[in-house]
């Protein structure tokens, strides 16, 4: 339909057209910053690895610090997260303003500024993309992933070459007053926008450190996601060699300075756009595959054009070229998260998502900065092209996910059991055992579904998921798991999606008997439990009835 397709879709959602403009204009800002950081380098240090590194500095603090960031926006209001993060950007600028324009600024310095900028990206992106899904709805976040693709593009194909005009007629530090400037536009429609509250989840807001590990065991027990992730590294830590490197290809050029740097870096924003606006009719005739094997090759021949290219017109088309397939590449390893990913972790599978991203990001600024300042820039470019061509015979054997329609919203058939007394929510161990009866001929068949079934378990949180078989009684069998507490018990149970159900439904018509497979809970008690509670003071009883 061309409501799924169509990447300018989004736009009459009338509160992501508001946050997608004040988002541009700030993209804007901090492209125009990343070109006066990066020339500001080249002007006050006399190596090559230190240019690499202004790359690295903002793509580092990412990979550090996004999980983190994905917590928080998994478990706080997202609105207040973004606002926090975009004030503490403001400030760095600022003080990055005064320090250049006091003649304080040293290359090590300029490092550190751009990091901390780079730590309010960790914490602001996964809390953007998250909300994203709660602003659109579900059949448009593929188009509203684009739209954000191309409005970053946009800002790359004009923001880096009137950046380049503003370092050479004003210097760096105007540049970065600019971009300081520009985070006041999405302060206001961040002020202005009043998302719809939520239910009120029956559950304690999960603590960080919980919260990080269940994202994390989230994201290790599905194999989808897992994929997305080390194609993802893979493609970044080899196409960063361009970015990484233009400022010297720039420099090197005859007559090359600011302005040139600007101009090639706008060519490779223009061809992000472009690729951003193809995206959605390649999707329509491709699979995801398909498409990303496609970016890896196109981005092989822009490393191999910069290798070779003496002529600034022939290097702007190779950058147009991996623009495009830039885009194209993350647009869908995005997308290709959010999709396997329910609510309640989104942010966190996100934040590991860019984690990946960013540290191959990070890691490749510094070795192919190594590589040209140890052997040759020419060199760098060509061993980036080969990892990227061998991007391509990876995913014959790691291909991505095909497109689906997975149904991730909560499932919401569990009910509070009955219990016969009282369960205090920090209560426990809980141990969960269910029987089922399996004809012998079923069991092949049921072993399969359990094998999918133990994966959803400890995805969700059951620790020590066991299968057992009756010795006495070979037709039973029994499924067990424990939850720390009766608060992580209901959580587990509350994370089951739509798309979950169908194991169940399996389960249930393999199971040899007209009743529901038998349910018992247990809760560790102690011999020394009862002493243990008459000493403890009073509590008010907040266990289901």
């Amino acid at each position: 339909m061309a409501v799924e397709t169509s990447p300018l879709a989004p736009l009459r959602e009338p509160v992501f057209r508001t946050l997608w403009i004040a988002n541009l204009s700030s993209s804007f800002g901090g492209l125009i910053q990343g070109v006066g950081a990066a020339w500001l380098m080249t002007s006050i240090a006399d190596s090559v690895d230190l240019v690499a590194l202004v790359q690295a500095s903002t793509s580092l603090p990412i990979m550090m610090f996004s999980l983190f960031g994905g917590a928080i926006a998994d478990s706080f209001n997202r609105r207040r997260v973004l606002i926090g993060a975009q004030v503490f950007m403001l400030v760095v600028s600022a003080l990055l303003v005064l320090a250049t324009y006091s003649g304080m600024i040293t290359p090590w310095l300029l490092l550190g500024f751009t990091f901390f900028i780079g730590c309010g990206l960790a914490i602001n992106n996964p809390s953007w993309q998250a909300s994203v899904g709660d602003i659109v709805p579900r059949p448009l976040l593929p188009s509203a992933v684009a739209l954000n693709s191309i409005g970053f593009n946009l800002s790359r194909s004009f923001g880096p070459a009137v950046g380049g005009a503003i370092v050479a007629a004003a210097g760096a530090g105007m540049a970065f007053a600019i971009n300081a400037v520009s985070y006041i536009a999405l302060l206001v429609a961040l002020f202005l926008w009043k998302p719809a509250p939520k239910a009120e989840s029956p559950l304690p807001r999960e603590a960080i450190g919980p919260a990080l590990l269940s994202g994390v065991r989230y994201v290790a027990m599905s194999p989808n996601i897992i994929r997305v992730m080390l194609r993802c590294f893979m493609f970044t830590v080899a196409a960063i060699s361009v970015l990484a490197l233009l400022p010297v290809v720039a420099a090197r050029i005859p007559g090359g300075g600011p302005l040139t740097y600007g101009i090639l870096l706008g060519a490779y924003g223009a061809g992000a756009v472009g690729g951003a606006l193809l995206s959605a009719r390649l999707q329509q005739t491709l699979q995801t595959e398909t498409i990303v094997r496609m970016a890896f090759a196109g981005f092989a021949v822009c490393a191999l054009t910069l290798a070779f290219s003496p002529w600034p017109v022939l290097t702007g088309l190779g950058l147009a070229i991996g623009g495009g397939c830039w885009v194209l590449a993350l647009s869908l390893f995005n997308v290709s998260v959010q999709l396997a990913s329910p609510r309640w972790v989104v942010g966190r599978a996100l934040s590991i998502y860019q984690t990946a991203a960013f540290g191959g990001m990070a890691l490749g600024a510094w070795l192919w900065g190594m590589l040209a300042e140890g052997v040759s820039l020419q060199a760098s470019f060509l061993v980036a092209a080969a990892l990227l061509l061998a991007g391509v015979v990876v995913g014959l054997k790691l291909p991505l996910p095909p497109r689906s329609a997975l149904d991730l919203d909560p499932l919401n058939r569990w009910k509070m059991p009955q219990v016969e007394f009282d369960v205090e929510p920090r209560s426990g161990p809980v141990m969960i055992e269910i029987t089922y009866r399996i004809r012998p001929n079923n069991v092949p068949a049921f072993m399969r579904v359990m094998t999918e079934r133990q994966r959803i378990r400890r995805r969700d949180g059951a620790r020590r998921w066991r299968l057992m078989r009756d010795l006495g009684n070979a037709s039973q069998w029994i499924e067990t798991y424990e939850a720390p507490t009766w608060t992580e018990y209901v959580r587990h149970n509350m994370r089951l999606t739509k798309a979950d159900a169908n194991i169940s439904e399996q389960l249930r018509a393999l199971h040899d008997s007209e009743d529901p497979p038998a349910v018992r809970r247990l809760i560790e008690r102690p011999p020394s439990w009862l002493s243990a509670i008459r000493s403890r003071p009073h509590t008010a009883d907040l266990g289901p009835h």
